[in-house]
């Protein structure tokens, strides 16, 4: 069976007697994992109530373009950006219409325009409209624009006529949805990462830190997403954004990111360790600010517990994965790192080049373990971390 997890799918129910049916598509796009918002139009409204639509689906049902609230932030270009696919079902004569004419004159239409998503259309009507050629052609020009049409089913229809029309059934429109997507074997499967870096206080105006941006950790959060996994992001101090389809905990010293890994690591299938922790934290964190007199200060540092370590010795660990950010000695020193800390594998990237690693858009890494030394050319992180969680499917599923 396809899945649909981690994707986000709008509904659009347009006026047709079948939009009593919705509900059922809703319940049947969220048993494959999606998250659902509808869009009803005024016709939609006339056979099925926005308060149904709204319990079922659990999220605001949608209906005025010009609303004045939703529109103060672009609503309808919002609800673009968000969807993952647009589901139009059922889809009346009119509107099938009003797509095929590019028009914008409601919320349906004009959200449409504005996504460049993958937009599935399930026509129902009666068979003699559904045969017309007007119909026809309409469909025909949404096809080759790309449009996925879920044609209809033969039967007895509402005014008692028999023939081509009927909606399909729900389960057969939302595994059409899911078809539009690749399952993987990472597809269900629960991901924790951790990615950017720690901070340890000195004094309330100062902390020892490092250069860290969260970039390559993010990259790896979407693209384990897009993989289809439930995915757990323990952060700490980032400069990029992050994804609202996974499960945000904030950390900023070492300390409380390793609280937040242990409190989140049970039935976790993979653990990657991204982060650019703190191995050190000051013994004496001083309550006031340290003031300039000229004269030396000496600052104790003591030891951070090993957050990738502790996972390691947990017994039935996820797979676990950790990062080493090497200047000097790389493959050495990364091997030393997959022998002492026991996981299952190290990404070494060379933090001393100025074109990659830390703060930068592109990376270059070599992916290590005990059978694999894979070299991954220099690259955009999201093309790094799309190949890394290649190599882990192929090599540890």
């Amino acid at each position: 069976m396809k899945s649909l997890t981690n994707k986000n799918i709008i509904l659009a129910v347009s006026g047709s007697i079948a939009a009593y049916k919705s509900p059922d598509i809703v319940r049947r796009l969220q048993d494959l994992g999606a998250e659902v918002r509808v869009i009803l139009t005024d016709g939609g409204a006339k056979f099925i109530t926005e308060l149904s639509l709204q319990a079922i689906s659990k999220n605001k049902v949608h209906s005025n373009l010009w609303d004045n609230e939703a529109e103060l932030s672009m609503g309808h270009i919002e609800l673009a950006k968000w969807a993952d696919a647009i589901l139009i079902a059922p889809a009346s004569a009119n509107i099938i219409s009003n797509l095929s004419s590019g028009k914008a004159c409601d919320l349906v239409t004009s959200v449409v325009l504005a996504s460049d998503c993958p937009i599935l259309v399930a026509p129902s009507m009666n068979q003699q409209m559904y045969a017309s050629k007007a119909l026809n052609e309409n469909l025909s020009l949404l096809e080759k624009r790309g449009y996925v049409i879920i044609k209809p089913d033969y039967g007895e229809q509402a005014c008692g006529d028999i023939g081509l029309g009927r909606l399909v059934e729900a389960t057969k429109i939302a595994q059409t949805v899911a078809e539009l997507y690749t399952i993987t074997k990472l597809t269900g499967k629960k991901v924790l990462i951790t990615l950017g870096a720690t901070i340890e206080p000195i004094d309330p105006v100062r902390f020892l830190s490092n250069y860290s941006s969260g970039k390559m950790g993010m990259a790896l959060v979407n693209n384990c997403i897009d993989a289809g996994a439930i995915v757990t992001v323990v952060y700490g101090t980032i400069s990029t954004q992050l994804n609202e389809k996974c499960i945000n905990i904030k950390a900023e010293t070492t300390a409380q990111m390793h609280q937040s890994v242990m409190e989140n690591i049970k039935e976790q299938d993979i653990f990657i360790a991204c982060a650019a922790v703190c191995d050190y934290r000051v013994k004496e964190v001083s309550n006031e600010k340290i003031k300039r007199n000229n004269s030396n200060i000496k600052i104790e540092l003591i030891p951070n517990n090993d957050i990738l370590a502790d996972v390691c010795k947990i017994n039935n660990r996820p797979i676990t994965i950790g990062f080493a950010a090497e200047t000097e000695r790389l493959i050495i020193n990364a091997k030393n790192k997959l022998k002492s800390k026991g996981c299952d594998a190290i990404i070494l990237n060379d933090v001393s080049k100025d074109d990659s690693g830390f703060q930068s858009d592109e990376n270059e890494v070599v992916i290590i373990s005990d059978k694999l030394e894979i070299n991954v050319a220099k690259n955009s992180k999201q093309k790094i971390a799309r190949k890394i969680v290649e190599i882990i499917c192929e090599n540890f599923f």
